[in-house]
């Protein structure tokens, strides 16, 4: 089936006032989060423990990518493996499922650690070959059966030898992905550890960025980038410097209804084109719900607060208590 995100990034591709938008459901949490993934156990899922489990976790992905109105579903390598290879959920879809191809040091998020205090040190858990077939080696009619589409995060703390020794990895997976025709998107975070004093962090991020991908060929370049939403100049400087770049925004932490709502209504008035949002899907009260308002949000259907109304309307109707009342989830938060 012809995948939403393949022709939504041609279409945005041939016409840079377009208005097609890509939104991708970010499930890959169990590369970061460990145990608390899933989210927090609710209903009779709660006495089992504080958290859902991985199984819950997955079949979220499986009624999302049911429900077609995403265009990306990200996942780890081992539920690619379950879903896209073994179950074979993504053949019929118009969703395209793709990976967490790489988990640096500063998203080891488990409770129980403490490294994002440290600065990010580049790690691939996994292989573009396990992506693609899920063994060590692919022969070449069988790459074909998994992921083709991986993210690949990168941090920079400016620091010269981290921040190379990062750059070196980005570069080494770049001509690997290439040499196995597969796909990737860039997600650059924000310093998590910076080892000397930043003075403007939105404007580094960007210079990263343009100086990244100023020695990158066509061939190698990531379809589109993933990056904190710094507020409308930082985004519209990046824009304007590269109108070819694809621009997505990462969603962070939960917040009210309303901070996601309007991150990726604002991001788009400001020339994002793309929304990964994670915890702000899976913390949510209904995640098809969510989803649905989020898809509006994107299609120039709705604005901000009207689809907060709208969200709490249906989670009445669904017989579903809302995290907050209608007033405090109307608040701003996050922007």
């Amino acid at each position: 089936m012809q995948k939403s995100f393949d022709l939504k990034l041609q279409r945005i591709h041939e016409d840079s006032t377009c208005r097609d938008f890509i939104l991708a459901d970010a499930k890959d949490g169990d590369m970061g989060f460990g145990v608390a993934a899933p989210g927090r156990a609710t209903g009779s899922d709660s006495p089992a423990g504080p958290f859902r489990s991985l199984e819950a976790y997955r079949q979220a992905m499986r009624d999302i990518v049911a429900q077609g109105l995403v265009d990306i579903m990200l996942m780890s390598v081992s539920t690619n493996e379950q879903l896209t290879i073994d179950e074979r959920i993504f053949d019929n879809s118009p969703v395209t499922p793709a990976i967490r191809a790489n988990d640096s040091t500063d998203i080891w998020l488990g409770l129980s650690g403490t490294y994002t205090e440290q600065p990010s040190l580049p790690f691939r858990s996994t292989t573009i070959d396990h992506a693609q077939c899920g063994t060590w080696h692919c022969e070449p009619d069988a790459r074909s059966q998994g992921a083709d589409l991986g993210l690949y995060s990168i941090t920079f703390n400016h620091d010269h030898a981290l921040d190379r020794q990062s750059l070196e990895s980005y570069r080494a997976f770049r001509i690997e992905a290439e040499s196995k025709n597969f796909r990737h998107f860039l997600e650059v975070f924000a310093p998590n550890a910076p080892l000397r004093p930043i003075a403007d962090t939105p404007r580094f991020v960007n210079d990263c960025i343009a100086r990244t991908l100023a020695g990158v060929p066509t061939a190698s370049r990531p379809r589109f980038l993933k990056i904190p939403y710094f507020g409308a100049r930082a985004m519209d400087q990046l824009v304007h410097y590269d109108p070819n770049l694809v621009v997505g925004i990462l969603g962070g932490s939960s917040g009210t209804t309303h901070d996601a709502f309007r991150m990726l209504w604002e991001a788009k008035k400001y020339g994002a084109r793309a929304a990964l949002f994670g915890r702000k899907i899976n913390h949510s009260e209904h995640q098809l719900t969510f989803v649905k308002f989020l898809r509006a949000l994107a299609d120039d259907e709705l604005e901000p607060d009207d689809a907060v109304r709208a969200y709490h309307n249906e989670l009445d109707h669904l017989g579903i208590a809302p995290h907050r009342p209608l007033d405090d989830d109307l608040t701003l938060t996050q922007l």
